[in-house]
């Protein structure tokens, strides 16, 4: 029996290997289905329904020290194992709407995230290899993130895929327009996703195929739509707040208190704190912009602490010959040193060292964006909050709150980073008393 099962998984490997995985990933293909296969080890693989599934991963998304990348790769270890290794008819394709946690490698919505097949990368790169090397030399000439670079990336695959028996010479802007209408029309997708698919594929053309895509302009335009956005009252702040601990505290703090979005927080770095003044700068926030910002006077006794945990992350790792931070690389050809001084140091760094997937060093980056999410999710069913909250709803109260004191709307776009008024003026219509201070006639 014991050799039937060893026979069973190597068998499985190989059958990934075969359908392009690279092999250090086929290895954690295996891990993760027999993982699955010890979920309930009365229960024959065949006999077990798409729901077991999607409970299994459900779990496996709401542990601390599973990363949502992780529960991906095992989505798509599950996928592979019933729909192409076992040929069970289940038909899984997606498993992940039922689950709390997009991946990153998803593209996300303002609504919730997409995700569509596309050609194995291994046959895509045999292809057009000189294109995506071209694609990714063209974003970071231009300084894209990373996040960005990956995101693209992803959309051109799909896009091929979609668009496999033609090659790239011979699409053109009515193939655009199929590709963006059947993102609407057949995927439903949210509007900020088709609009970034949209700017991949024309990015791809006029930076990388050097040709113009031509008018597609007619193609049906996601709609979007207009909400209200969630915030909590100064109470239910509180709740919150006093359900989280540690440096989960301390950014969620920042978050309200400052008024910044989840990836200025992880991103701050030592030298954008000044505790004498209580001012935070945020460098190159959404827009790439930078902006001054209040440092809360309550949460400076707490940031000082986080520091010093960092200082002692940081001698550690100067004694170890870690290279460094990430900076950007301009900066770092002009002062080579700049990486290693504590100043640049991120005030929430991650808990293990980690490799740069552009350079291929191993420094100590920031913390991962997903664990400050997961506990903030926990605080609010902890404090009993009926309502949906995010890290960007402590963002939404904290504008809607200092309206509410009366501060200046102009002020709030300042401090918001918001290119115009327009976006600030959305708060004013979760105030307490909206618009006029109109009684209700049930309460005449």
């Amino acid at each position: 029996m014991a050799a039937n099962v060893k026979n069973f998984w190597a068998s499985f490997r190989k059958a990934v290997i075969a359908s392009g995985v690279p092999e250090k990933n086929a290895e954690w293909y295996v891990r993760w289905a027999q993982k699955f296969s010890d979920y309930i080890k009365d229960k024959p693989l065949k006999s077990r329904s798409a729901d077991v599934i999607r409970q299994f991963l459900l779990e496996l998304s709401i542990q601390d020290r599973i990363q949502p990348w992780q529960v991906q790769q095992a989505e798509d270890s599950l996928i592979f194992l019933y729909d192409t290794y076992l040929k069970t008819g289940l038909k899984l394709k997606s498993l992940r709407p039922l689950g709390p946690t997009p991946a990153p490698s998803s593209f996300h919505s303002h609504r919730g995230h997409f995700r569509d097949r596309m050609l194995p990368k291994s046959e895509l790169d045999a292809r057009s290899k000189k294109l995506f090397d071209r694609l990714k030399s063209a974003m970071r000439l231009r300084h894209y993130s990373i996040r960005t670079e990956r995101a693209y990336e992803q959309w051109i695959r799909r896009f091929l895929s979609f668009h496999k028996k033609k090659t790239v010479a011979k699409i053109g802007a009515k193939d655009i327009e199929s590709y963006l209408n059947y993102l609407a029309e057949n995927r439903k997708i949210a509007a900020g996703t088709q609009n970034q698919a949209l700017n991949a594929i024309v990015f791809f053309f006029r930076e990388v195929v050097k040709r113009d895509p031509g008018d597609f302009s007619d193609f049906v335009r996601a709609k979007r739509p207009v909400r209200v956005p969630e915030v909590l009252r100064t109470g239910q702040v509180k709740r919150l707040l006093d359900s989280l601990n540690g440096v989960n505290l301390v950014m969620a703090g920042l978050l309200y208190g400052a008024g910044l979005r989840l990836m200025e927080c992880v991103r701050l770095r030592v030298k954008d704190i000044d505790f004498e003044s209580l001012r935070l700068t945020v460098r190159d926030g959404k827009g790439r912009k930078d902006r001054v910002t209040m440092l809360p006077e309550r949460s400076a006794p707490t940031l000082k602490e986080q520091l010093e945990k960092v200082k002692r992350i940081y001698d550690k790792d100067l004694k170890k010959g870690v290279a460094g931070v990430y900076i950007w690389p301009a900066l770092g050809r002009k002062y080579p040193n700049a990486a290693r001084e504590w100043i640049w140091q991120y005030a929430f760094p991650s808990n293990r060292l980690s490799v740069d997937p552009r350079s291929q060093t191993v420094r100590r980056h920031h913390v991962h964006s997903s664990s400050l999410q997961k506990a903030v999710k926990k605080a609010a069913f902890k404090a009993g909050l009926n309502k949906k909250v995010t890290c960007h709803t402590l963002r939404h109260s904290f504008a809607t709150h200092l309206l509410e004191n009366g501060n200046d709307i102009r002020t709030v776009q300042e401090l918001m980073g918001h290119s115009s008024v327009a976006t600030t003026m959305i708060y004013t219509h979760v105030l307490n008393k909206p618009g006029l201070a109109v009684q209700s006639p049930l309460d005449l």
